[in-house]
């Protein structure tokens, strides 16, 4: 679609404004008739309100906030619009269903024990399954297809158990089982760039150039190579030949059945003050979030900091569709900003492309450990890790 910004005009404006007037993102006096009339007009505008609107609502949803409304943002826009009963819900291969509608049902399963994922909006299998188990145990056809006589029943039963959060208290038991050592634990490392999109091409302070694309794909080989030596099983999301989308690298993810999924990327701004390394990881505005992949983000944001002296500028929830659509706790690390000075003579340092390497390793041990180790943050070192798993595996 068309990506529709402030100054613009015309019937998608129109649409756009009528539906974040009616999630409460514009005043309700702005739903009157007259109002109304006038949106639907062909030079409906896209003013200084409705700008504001569409920033809150990114903000909310976990979406980068720029006022644009391009693909993700009117996606995102037209999930939230759906309520649960207004439509058919079905799992579909070819055409998935993604709504807050399908948030609500996955809350209603999960009240009731019978749903234990994430509450991410999308109709999937494990919704799917869920859905059938409620259906089957009530005594209804169990083709899990969500109309009106299995919405009925989730309206009469209404809720067995609240509080705590089923998704979070198996990620951590996945964590606690799998033991402290790394051997045998599965990672996807998904290097963000590939094929002709080789990203901004910046000097190092040796006077090198050198693009964003290798800069990632040689921080991911690097900690490939540290990850395999502590006998972990590493993937690549795609070859360098290939720039898949991040719903196709959270499909490819989610077959290698991988235990993690860290995404490595750079940020760029149109002010060159702008800089530091953020992490995020899956969180939406329905009180989901991946408690894993947090405790992981916080991890990897310290130990980066505490190595290379970039500035924190922390971690967050995000619904990205790597973090959204990833079967297995995921991260994302924006390593710094290729239009920032002082972030690029950082990245562009194979010294400080170790550090990162190292820091992203170590988080990871931490998180098996489960806080069993004491060793201050920006301490722990490859030689160190690797002994401590030699000597375990003696």
């Amino acid at each position: 679609m068309h990506r529709l910004r402030h100054g613009d005009r015309g019937p998608a404006v129109a649409e756009i404004r009528s539906t974040l007037t009616d999630l409460g993102f514009l005043p309700g006096s702005h739903s009157a008739e007259a109002g109304g009339a006038r949106w639907l007009a062909t030079d409906a505008e896209f003013d200084p309100s409705l700008d504001r609107a569409v920033r809150a609502f990114q903000q909310q949803r976990g979406l980068l906030v720029d006022g644009i409304v391009g693909p993700t943002t009117y996606r995102s826009i037209k999930e939230a619009s759906y309520r649960l009963g207004a439509r058919t819900l079905i799992y579909q291969l070819s055409a998935p269903l993604y709504g807050d509608d399908v948030a609500t049902l996955q809350t209603r399963l999960q009240d009731l024990g019978f749903y234990f994922g994430r509450v991410d909006g999308f109709f999937g299998p494990q919704t799917h399954e869920s859905l059938s188990g409620f259906q089957r145990e009530i005594g209804l056809s169990a083709d899990g297809i969500c109309g009106p006589a299995t919405l009925r029943s989730l309206e009469l039963l209404g809720t067995r158990v609240t509080g705590g959060s089923p998704h979070a208290i198996s990620e951590e038991e996945l964590v606690r089982r799998s033991g402290p050592q790394l051997s045998g634990k599965r990672i996807v490392l998904d290097p963000g760039l590939g094929g002709s999109n080789r990203g901004q091409r910046v000097t190092s302070d040796t006077g090198e150039s050198i693009y964003e694309a290798d800069i990632l794909w040689d921080l991911a080989h690097r900690l490939e190579g540290r990850m395999a030596a502590t006998g972990m099983e590493t993937f690549l999301s795609h070859p360098p030949s290939e720039d898949p989308t991040d719903a196709e690298r959270a499909s490819r993810a989610n077959t290698f059945d991988a235990d993690l999924t860290i995404s490595l990327r750079c940020d760029a701004n149109a002010s060159a003050s702008a800089n530091g390394i953020a992490s995020f990881h899956f969180g939406n505005s329905h009180g989901s979030t991946s408690t894993i992949g947090q405790i992981l983000s916080g991890l990897i944001q310290r130990e980066i900091v505490a190595r290379t002296g970039l500035r924190d500028c922390r971690t967050h929830g995000r619904t990205w569709d790597l973090l959204r659509l990833t079967n297995m706790p995921t991260v994302q690390v924006d390593l710094g900003y290729l239009t920032n000075a002082g972030d690029v003579s950082v990245l562009t340092n194979p010294r400080m492309r170790d550090a990162i390497a190292e820091a992203v390793l170590v988080s990871v041990k931490r998180l098996y450990l489960l806080g069993r180790d004491d060793q201050p943050t920006g301490t722990f070192t490859f030689a160190g890790l690797l002994a401590s798993e030699l000597a375990a595996a003696d």
